[in-house]
């Protein structure tokens, strides 16, 4: 195998974690499924066609994701594996025939049912009393819920008939019509938006704090079980009618059926109805009815043999491109969004899509006016799959993309090695203020307690901080306004002074700091850290940026760890008028403290190499085991690549642990890294 080749392995496993982290940790899917699906697919074709390649930490054998630092562990008797899926009537024809061929041809009945798209759980009850409840995790561990699984309306606490031991494995998922009440609920009070019922779902139950999920309006179904001692039941069909004497729900549209033929009809029908179900279905679930024949097939490392998810198509409807208009978003994206002539799309009225970037306009050929077909992928985000050619227009036009920002008019770039354009405006761009205030204001950059999420989202909204220069002249204006911050909802007296108190503390800032907090594309802290070790005050660094030259350019490149891309990004920034002039005002107002070059312990074998520290440290914070790899030499980055040279693992260290062991590279603990740097 070739090094592009492994390269492109290890490219799809880390996009494979990152969505995996995203999905079941954050609640926040950052790609639809059928994209993840098609990802799998592609890395198990290459780890085919490359036997000899085996990953050290194989993510295709994997469930989930391991559970999260702020819940309870709990073992499952029986790990909860995933689903293998289909995606046609010739694939669901060969799992039955594998199936039957595993059991010699015996006569095998198969329970189909709602594959339901939602956040899977396993309760455990012993004598008939609910003991806890874990999340899948990564199948083998999940977090403990139970807490929040209690103050569900249909959490039986007590079954009727008091087995032993049962593992109950369901889903919990949110009704549409729940989800939009929830929803407007969230909007009224200026609370977090959920962008489809899965994540509302999922959100809800994983919260830290019992109480929320305790208003949270989440259902669940029943749909199998996993280790168990005394059930009466010894099929699928039985267990189902079992759950429903014990008060459990399980889901009305299971179905005992008995050949291909009968799978497929049910699909189509379930396929058919789905819109009208009241919630989000993904596809269905085929299982092998009798738990004796389960037994025999077994499983696999991720799935078992005996079950597959027989996936829905995405669903696709003709309509009428209207119009692009442009979305600026908090950091500066500028996305194209379809206006649509409104069309129901899996039983969803779509009147929007978005079109992602300029090269996906230009790749799909997208012309306003065209006839296009729409998709819901997952059932869950519209897009524009493509433009019908033969019905185009001759007035048809190709678009246009604008060149500069259309809220604050400043130019919009797309860089080379992007596919995102992207608002140069910075500090003065509306659509970024709320973000930029957000980032300034965080911990590693002014630090000001008081001022987090909502609170700089709130004075933003009244107009009270436009620029990061507001901030510190907020409480000369608050003592001669009418309104001043005690008297809105949720302040005071005490909150308004310790307010102003935290404000105070910062006006007195490091240089690194004062860089980050700028928050200037492609410069984070460990490069803040070397431009202002570099300058070493707020004069020469400003000097150097108001009088750019090649000169300042060829300077810049000098310094180990920063290239072309950091660059362009500070030439850009202090371009704009706006933005130079906003740093000006802000100087006046804080006081930026010179950067001391640190002492360089030559002898250490640290010297001159690159770290990466990841996970959580213990034995001490994440910006003293920086400043510490500084002191000896060594160059902090934020990405392991194969320029690293020791990653330094704490506890709950994630994808870029695993990068690490793929390429092969040094990784010490936190013990071993704190004792050769005495």
């Amino acid at each position: 195998m070739n090094d592009s080749t492994a390269t492109h392995m290890m490219q799809l496993y880390a996009q494979l974690l990152e969505a995996d982290r995203a999905y079941y940790h954050d609640n926040a899917p950052i790609m639809d499924d059928a994209s993840y699906d098609a990802l799998r697919r592609a890395l198990e074709a290459l780890e085919q066609e490359h036997p000899h390649y085996v990953h050290p930490d194989r993510l295709l054998d994997k469930v989930g994701i391991a559970p999260a630092s702020g819940f309870g562990k709990i073992t499952h008797g029986v790990p909860m594996l995933s689903l293998a899926n289909a995606f046609s009537a010739e694939d669901v024809a060969d799992f039955v025939d594998r199936v039957q061929r595993g059991l010699m041809n015996a006569s095998v009945s198969f329970m189909v049912e709602p594959k339901i798209d939602g956040l899977s759980f396993s309760a455990l009850y012993e004598y008939g009393r609910l003991v806890h409840v874990a999340t899948r995790g990564d199948g083998t561990q999940g977090e403990d819920i139970t807490a929040n699984f209690r103050t569900l309306k249909q959490c039986v606490s007590q079954l009727t008939q008091a087995i032993p031991r049962i593992e109950l494995r369901g889903e919990v998922y949110m009704s549409h019509d729940d989800f939009a009440a929830l929803n407007a609920g969230q909007e009224a009070r200026n609370q977090k938006i959920f962008a489809n019922p899965r994540n509302a779902a999922a959100g809800s139950l994983r919260q830290l704090d019992a109480t929320i999920t305790a208003t949270r309006p989440l259902s669940y179904f029943i749909y199998g079980c996993g280790a168990h001692e005394g059930l009466p039941c010894s099929n699928q069909a039985e267990f189902f009618a079992w759950c429903a004497e014990q008060g459990l729900p399980v889901n009305p549209q299971a179905q005992q059926v008995h050949n291909v033929a009968m799978i497929e009809e049910h699909y189509q029908r379930l396929m058919h109805e789905r819109s009208h179900l009241g919630y989000d279905i993904d596809g269905m679930v085929i299982k092998v009815n009798e738990f004796a024949l389960q037994e025999r097939l077994g499983a696999i490392a991720r799935s078992p043999r005996w079950a597959i998810a027989y996936k829905f198509p995405a669903e696709q409807a003709r309509t009428r491109l209207e119009d692009i208009i442009i979305q600026v978003g908090r950091t500066g994206a500028l996305t194209p969004v379809a206006v649509l002539r409104p069309v129901t799309v899996g039983g969803v009225v779509v009147s929007r899509a978005t079109l992602h970037n300029r090269d996906e306009i230009e790749r799909k050929d997208l012309r306003i006016g065209d006839h296009v077909l729409v998709e819901r992928a997952g059932d869950v985000i519209p897009y524009v799959s493509c433009a019908l050619l033969d019905e185009r227009e001759a007035s048809a036009q190709p678009y246009i993309f604008p060149d500069h920002c259309p809220v604050c008019g400043s130019p919009a770039v797309q860089e080379a090695d992007e596919a995102v354009t992207r608002c140069t405006g910075g500090l003065v761009c509306d659509a970024q203020r709320v973000e930029r205030i957000k980032h300034a204001v965080k911990r590693g950059c002014f630090d000001i307690e008081g001022l987090g999420g909502k609170n700089s989202e709130l004075l933003c909204e009244r107009g009270l901080v436009r620029t990061l220069s507001d901030i510190f002249t907020l409480q000369e204006r608050n003592r001669d306004s009418l309104t001043p911050l005690r008297k809105l909802e949720g302040w005071g007296i005490k909150s308004e002074t310790k307010l102003f108190e935290a404000i105070e503390s910062a006006r007195s800032i490091s240089l690194s700091r004062f860089i980050y907090a700028l928050g200037i594309r492609h410069i984070g802290e460990n490069t803040a850290e070397l431009l202002a070790t570099h300058y070493h005050t707020m004069d020469n660094f400003m000097h150097a940026m108001q009088n750019f030259s090649t000169a300042t350019s060829e300077d810049l490149r000098n310094i180990h760890g920063i290239g072309d891309a950091v660059v362009g990004a500070l030439q850009q920034f202090f371009a704009h008028p706006a933005q130079k002039e906003e740093v000006e005002c802000l100087r006046t107002l804080v006081q930026v403290q010179d950067t001391i070059a640190p002492m360089i312990a030559q002898d250490s074998i640290f010297a001159g190499k690159t770290l990466v520290f990841t996970g959580s440290l213990s034995l001490c914070s994440r910006d003293e085991a920086k400043r510490r790899a500084l002191s000896l030499g060594a160059k902090v980055a934020s990405s392991v690549s194969r320029k690293t040279d020791y990653v330094i693992a704490g506890s709950d260290a994630g994808s870029k642990l695993t990068q690490a062991q793929t390429l092969g590279l040094t990784i010490l603990s936190e013990q071993e890294w704190m004792e050769q740097t005495r």
